[in-house]
């Protein structure tokens, strides 16, 4: 398997992004967060595959990479710069890792935030090795002078070193071996169009459906060493909203219901239980999630209320609820926005135990 290095700033820790800090930090709190997590004693890379064939979902995108990969191998060549996009959580930096060992090079880690100048990007790209992989997670958050270098590396493969200061100053060029860059990102749009048309393929996640997700539990509790029966399975994967992540998340929760009961094998009962405990409900939606729509339901007659009346009725910052909480409850059903605020659909009133008003039946 190919070398992996992480390549971490000193500085990326004193990131004045306030706002967006704290907006991660109300996130991790969360049990159905799709936010990483560095204390759990198996960590995620140990629950992850290290082949295409052993990565469970995303079939479509699966067999475009193998083509890919494949081509590439046949030529003899480093494969074209690959972007995947998609939410947090469904397996990008997986793929990242999966495409350096199919390759059979080592990959270098890094990420947008960890990148604070130009130098710090040149002096990673100008320590690359033939063939080796640069992956470079949040890409859509590199500064704009980190990403006009990386336009220059991706396509001519060099850099530009400047010598001197002021007007006496120069620019050298320096070649750079033939490598591939791998990008992640939770936002496409924000990536400028430049950036974007030097990568060769671009890669789509989409959210898992729950016969997927089961399959991906059966694995991560076997690496846990859990006995757990395929209807836990299936309620476990009803309760993850459609992300590895958040699934595999929950499944050590449920492994600490399990030892703590000193359970032999865990069933759908047990898995009610150990998430019940954390607020956690059979579609997945959890305190914050219930908060929000028994405020628009109970307090606002089913809406439409906008933004700010909603987070301060349920206690949370306006950016919080409209980032972190509302789509999973727009993609689920739960809620629409429309120009006039948010509406509680029927699905709403019923998962409250609520019958809907005669209007609201009509209209959803």
């Amino acid at each position: 398997m190919g070398r992996i290095t992480r390549q971490v700033s000193d500085q990326s820790a004193g990131l004045s992004e306030g706002t967006r800090m704290g907006q991660e930090q109300d996130e991790s709190l969360r049990m159905v967060s799709a936010a990483p997590l560095d204390a759990e004693p198996v960590s995620d890379e140990e629950l992850r595959p290290h082949s295409l064939q052993g990565f469970i979902g995303q079939p479509r995108l699966k067999a475009q990479l193998e083509l890919f990969l494949q081509a590439a191998q046949k030529r003899e060549v480093p494969p074209d710069h690959i972007l995947l996009a998609g939410p947090p959580g469904l397996g990008k930096t997986t793929l990242a890792m999966i495409v350096a060992h199919e390759l059979g090079v080592p990959i270098r880690i890094t990420s947008g935030p960890a990148i604070q100048h130009a130098g710090d990007l040149a002096s990673i790209l100008s320590s690359l090795e033939v063939g080796e992989v640069l992956f470079i997670d949040e890409i859509h958050r590199l500064p704009r002078a980190a990403e006009e270098l990386l336009y220059i590396a991706m396509e001519d493969f060099r850099v530009d070193v400047m010598v001197g200061k002021g007007p006496g100053a120069s620019s050298i060029p320096l070649s750079l071996p033939r490598f591939t860059v791998i990008g992640a990102t939770t936002r496409e749009g924000m990536l400028p169009s430049p950036l974007r048309a030097r990568f060769g393929f671009t890669a789509h996640l989409d959210f898992y459906p729950c016969e997927e997700l089961e399959k991906l539990i059966e694995r991560s509790a076997a690496v846990l060493g859990i006995d757990i029966t395929a209807l836990a399975c299936a309620q476990l994967s009803k309760r993850s909203r459609g992300t590895p992540r958040i699934a595999n998340r929950l499944l050590r929760r449920v492994r600490d219901w399990a030892v703590v009961h000193d359970l032999r094998q865990v069933g759908p009962e047990d898995v009610e239980a150990a998430l019940s405990l954390y607020q956690i409900d059979s579609e997945g939606l959890d305190r914050l999630d219930l908060a929000v729509i028994e405020a628009i339901v109970r307090s606002f007659g089913g809406g439409p209320v906008g933004l700010n009346n909603l987070s301060a009725m349920v206690g949370e910052e306006s950016e919080t609820v409209e980032t972190v909480c509302e789509p999973y409850l727009v993609r689920e059903g739960f809620l629409v926005r429309t120009p006039k605020g948010r509406v509680a659909t029927q699905k709403a009133w019923s998962h409250l135990g609520l019958e809907a008003p005669e209007d609201v039946t009509k209209l959803f």
